[in-house]
């Protein structure tokens, strides 16, 4: 649990147990430590990704408190995700009869995560762990608290070795904000009129997903213009998701 980013963290162990009592202990007990902390995280979402854990057999779990408990990363070194854009979409699980003993399993977790999030203007970003495993942070991070933030920016700029290239953070994203980033790739900068025609939405859900991109860093609005483009970062996931469609 980080109380900020400037003092060590406060660490919880948790009991080895069987199973379906670990992966209930894991989400109590962090469910408990964010809202101590201040967070509004239902348990439901943090158990979903909690359960995520049976696919690496449990191997190195850590899972850190940010935010003011508004922010939540579960990390592991099991095998990791291999597909992330189809981690995202319903009915994709590669849960084995005896995982399913313990989870439903059938490709529904992630998913139910993301509609969460949608809805509440959060993000949910999957990345590889450094050497193995996986990582998914869960964030409602309010705009008066962007420590984390700017943690994670300066990370990625310091820490990425300068022979090999970055792990591509693929966030969470819907059909329609796909759709978005898709238009933008072929037609160059838009404006939320143009957006509306080329993909039938109205002005204010072409407005409110542009919000969400922005906050994404996925486009972005030059000065001088009232038009977006993509990012370089937004023109790799929109080159991601288009290759995930082929």
């Amino acid at each position: 649990m980080y109380d900020n980013l400037r003092s060590a963290p406060r660490t919880i162990q948790i009991q080895p147990a069987q199973t379906q009592d670990y992966i209930a202990a894991l989400a109590s007990q962090t469910y408990l430590s964010a809202k101590e902390l201040g967070g509004s995280i239902p348990f439901t979402v943090i158990q979903e990704v909690s359960e995520n854990f049976i696919h690496a057999q449990f191997s190195e779990v850590v899972i850190s408190i940010l935010d003011k408990g508004n922010t939540i990363r579960f990390a592991d070194q099991g095998p990791g995700i291999s597909d992330v854009a189809k981690a995202q979409l319903p009915g994709f699980s590669s849960a084995t009869s005896s995982m399913k003993r313990f989870i439903r399993g059938v490709g529904s977790g992630l998913p139910i995560v993301k509609e969460y999030f949608e809805s509440e203007h959060g993000s949910v970003v999957i990345e590889s762990n450094i050497n193995a495993g996986a990582v998914v942070t869960i964030s409602l991070t309010s705009e008066e608290n962007q420590d984390e933030t700017a943690l994670r920016r300066a990370l990625n700029i310091t820490n990425t070795p300068q022979n090999s290239a970055p792990t591509l953070q693929i966030p969470i994203l819907t059909e329609r904000e796909i759709t978005f980033l898709h238009v933008f790739l072929v037609e160059g900068a838009l404006g939320i009129t143009e957006m509306a025609q080329y993909t039938d939405a109205a002005p204010s859900t072409v407005h409110a997903t542009f919000q969400k991109l922005l906050d994404l860093n996925l486009i972005e609005q030059p000065k001088g213009t009232k038009k977006r483009v993509l990012t370089a970062y937004g023109t790799q996931v929109a080159h991601h998701f288009d290759a995930a469609k082929e």
